[in-house]
């Protein structure tokens, strides 16, 4: 098996860097169905330049590249501990080429192991089976923002807008539909769901999660299950959620549906969200070589170039920002204005919102902004570099963000999926404004930053330290103005009306 630490490697850089046939053939569709010049098509076809980008570099199509879970067939009698000593090293040397971010973290003292090991870090799940000549490997890349967004709901319930979901088919609809409306743009949509229906909490959604190793074009083997996806991606789609939470005519790009029996007491569903950057992969080794025979997930076409041109489309009507801001300038802006900024960012995500919230800070951040990001960096010829840097979700920093804004006097905060009303009204109050990226975008993003030029609060991990960047031309939609003004919170109303439409749908 002296091939095997290699082919896990590479299937690691993979599952990484290139996205699935299926997946990009579902986000040129989604593309397709969107308006030019709208928001939500400005975010697919910087994804799709996204995905280019990350597979000609071979680097991470997403910064937050997740908790690597594997799920491996063995022949009967297979040496398990010594694979699994080879995949822990891979998964290291894997992190220090950065291939994945250091995203493994100590629940106690937050301490970052550096390496993404340590207990129950990466996931490994073990099956035999009765082929003795292979071994199969399946990988998931599933990031934090849309793991977050994973939702178990035990039956029968009260939803949201839909009334009660009793233990029966509709009542599975109408937990689906909830699902997909509770994410919003906080998961990074578009997306897909893996579904789960009965089984206990834990087997639910671990279920769940398997169910995303399907393809995004298959049809489930069960008719009564086929014909739930098929409404389900329909539904959902009709609630205009939109990419980003922007808004438009694509939300869920796969919903799969699997079921295990239950407990007489227990009716759980259970769903496991992930996002456009749908990192799933999978080989088949040779058993006695460890060398890969085959993969699951490519076909023998050429890879699908996603990008119509070079770079993405500026109508000329941008707006340029430069740091340090003036408060002037960011009260004119409002929701809807696409903006370049240049000069410098400071990133800051769930450590230092903690930490500014209760010390001073090392930098002087009047009329700056905070880039809420967990970037991938290396350190080359003695210098850092940015490998990865798409924006992380937001919400996670509301109960922070107003305090730090008024207390610093920070002129702009950068991130995905909106903020809540504490936050509003700060910028309100305080003249900023909350600029939304586009999640998963990471190796444009790095792009767009020219140097790194300091950084404080190393000790909190590379990913929650706070790097100095400095930018140029960096896009970002204004999603929620110094006017009160926010589009997070319209779409989630507007799709709130149509999801309630959908209660009395007859499944």
């Amino acid at each position: 098996m002296d091939k095997f630490r290699n082919s896990i490697l590479t299937l690691i850089t993979d599952t990484s860097t290139n996205l699935p046939p299926d997946v990009r053939r579902a986000v040129i569709e989604a593309s397709k169905k969107e308006t030019p010049g709208t928001r939500s098509s400005l975010a697919l076809e910087t994804i799709a330049t996204n995905i280019d980008m990350a597979c000609d570099l071979s680097g991470a199509i997403c910064q937050d590249t997740g908790m690597p879970t594997f799920y491996i067939h063995t022949p009967v009698g297979a040496n398990q501990l010594w694979m699994k000593k080879e995949i822990l090293d891979s998964v290291a040397e894997a992190t220090r080429l950065g291939t994945l971010r250091e995203n493994s973290v100590d629940s106690l003292t937050g301490k970052n192991s550096g390496n993404n090991l340590g207990p129950g870090t990466p996931v490994v799940h073990w099956e035999q089976w009765e082929n003795d000549d292979e071994i199969e490997v399946k990988l998931i890349l599933k990031g934090g923002g849309c793991e977050n967004k994973n939702i178990q709901y035990s039956l029968p319930s009260d939803l949201d807008h839909l009334g009660r979901a009793g233990r029966n088919l509709d009542g599975i609809r109408k937990c689906l539909l909830h699902a997909v409306w509770q994410a919003q743009g906080h998961g990074c949509s578009i997306g897909a769901i893996g579904v789960s229906v009965g089984g206990d909490r834990a087997s639910g959604y671990e279920h769940a999660k398997q169910q995303l190793f399907r393809t995004l074009d298959d049809v489930n083997p069960d008719p009564v299950l086929a014909k739930l996806e098929k409404e389900i991606m329909v539904s959902a789609n009709t609630l205009n959620i939109g990419t980003m939470g922007f808004g438009g005519n694509t939300t869920l790009i796969g919903c799969k549906i699997g079921v295990q029996n239950r407990l007489p007491a227990s009716y759980f569903v259970s769903v496991a969200y992930d996002c456009w950057a749908y990192r799933r992969q999978g080989v088949v080794l040779d058993a006695k070589t460890g060398s890969t025979k085959r993969w699951l997930y490519k076909d023998d076409s050429p890879v699908l170039r996603m990008a119509v041109k070079e770079g993405i489309s500026l109508s000329g009507k941008e707006l340029s920002l430069h740091t340090p801001l003036e408060e002037k300038q960011i009260r004119s802006l409002k929701v809807g204005d696409v903006v370049l900024v240049s000069g410098r960012m400071y990133t800051g995500r769930d450590a230092i919102h903690a930490h500014l919230s209760q010390h001073d800070s090392p930098v002087d951040l009047r009329g700056q902004i905070l880039y809420h990001c967990g970037p991938v960096v290396l350190k080359e010829n003695g210098k850092w570099k940015i490998k990865a840097a798409g924006p992380t979700t937001s919400n996670r920093e509301e109960p922070y963000q107003a305090e730090i804004i008024r207390k610093f006097g920070i002129r702009a905060v950068v991130g995905k999926g909106g903020m809540g009303a504490k936050t509003l009204v700060a910028l309100q109050e305080h003249g900023a404004v909350y600029l939304n990226a586009i999640g998963g975008a990471a190796q444009y993003y790095a792009r767009c930053i020219e140097e790194v030029d300091g950084v404080d609060f190393l000790e909190f991990g590379i990913p929650e330290a706070m790097w100095h960047i400095r930018v140029r031309n960096f896009p970002a939609i204004v999603t929620m103005d110094a006017n009160g003004n926010s589009l997070h919170a319209e779409i989630e109303a507007l799709s709130a009306i149509q999801l309630a439409k959908l209660a009395d749908v007859v499944a």
